[in-house]
């Protein structure tokens, strides 16, 4: 077996962290949020992403969320293949983002046979273990078949729960069908969704915000023993901290906390927070 330099693209809605961007050379096209007449790339630099959710508590029109252009893609898939011997591309799931298709048509033009192209079916840290462990498992073995197993296990053994503050943030963004239905009985509910296998289900629902960070917590315990766990927020840095504190007899030492890319932050509204936890069961 010959040794290879498998390098990783994914998408900015994997929500990793810069250090490990750099770390591994991984390469990132951006998603946009397009409001106020003008389309902001999520990349650091155009959009800020704590700026962004305080202007949406008080914007009066629904911002909306789209793909980086195929030349974009394009530009940042050859970039980081430069030099290597086989590319994966992990992406935001197909059936909620136009990011897969934007990276297919981005990869056109490469050596088929050196690209992988991957449907995640999962979003923010969810998406990032994804890239993180196989970046990982490419250095360590050099094996696109062992990077491409452990990506199968990981999206078998892990998972992605929110709590958000109010379900209209989804409601208006038109993605999830169910979202739109008996809102009214809503109203005064605070919701827990889930995403497998690229769609978004409603997971539970609780009457206060208390009671959903309680159940946030149940539902990375029952996972544990962990190999990962991240908690992700829209904002919302002290419930993030509570739930990390909660959860610190099963935490792993990579746990970290992040903010939710402004992406997925537009539809699921600011002051959401949730949990991104992996399985050690994912390694057996």
């Amino acid at each position: 077996m010959s040794f290879k330099k498998i390098r990783l693209v994914t998408d900015s809605t994997s929500d990793l962290p810069q250090d490990v961007v750099e770390h591994y050379g991984i390469g990132v096209v951006p998603a946009y949020v397009n409001y106020g007449g003008g389309s902001y790339a999520d990349d650091g630099v155009e959009l800020d992403r704590g700026s962004y959710y305080n202007l949406m508590r008080t914007m009066s029109e629904t911002p909306t969320t789209s793909a980086a252009s195929s030349g974009l893609s394009q530009q940042i898939i050859e970039r980081t293949f430069a030099g290597a011997d086989h590319l994966i591309i992990l992406t935001a799931p197909a059936s909620l983002s136009g990011l897969h298709n934007s990276m297919r048509l981005g990869a056109a033009n490469l050596p088929q046979d050196k690209v992988t192209l991957l449907d995640s079916g999962q979003l923010s840290a969810a998406l990032g273990w994804q890239v993180r462990i196989a970046c990982e498992v490419a250095e360590k073995t050099g094996d696109v078949l062992q990077v491409l197993e452990a990506i199968r296990k990981v999206r078998d053994h892990q998972a992605l729960y929110a709590g958000l503050e109010t379900l209209e943030y989804l409601r208006r963004s038109g993605r999830v069908s169910w979202a739109t239905a008996g809102i009214g009985s809503l109203l005064n509910i605070k919701p827990i969704v889930s995403v497998k296998d690229g769609e978004v289900f409603s997971y539970a629902r609780v009457r206060t915000f208390s009671r959903m960070v309680n159940k946030l917590e149940q539902l990375a315990r029952e996972m544990a023993p962990l190999s990962h766990l991240a908690i992700i927020h829209a904002d919302n840095l002290k419930s993030a901290e509570e739930l990390r504190d909660r959860l610190a007899d099963i935490a792993p030492d990579n746990t970290y906390i992040t903010m939710v890319n402004p992406a997925v932050g537009t539809h699921i509204g600011p002051g959401a927070v949730g949990v991104a936890p992996v399985s050690a069961n994912w390694r057996s």
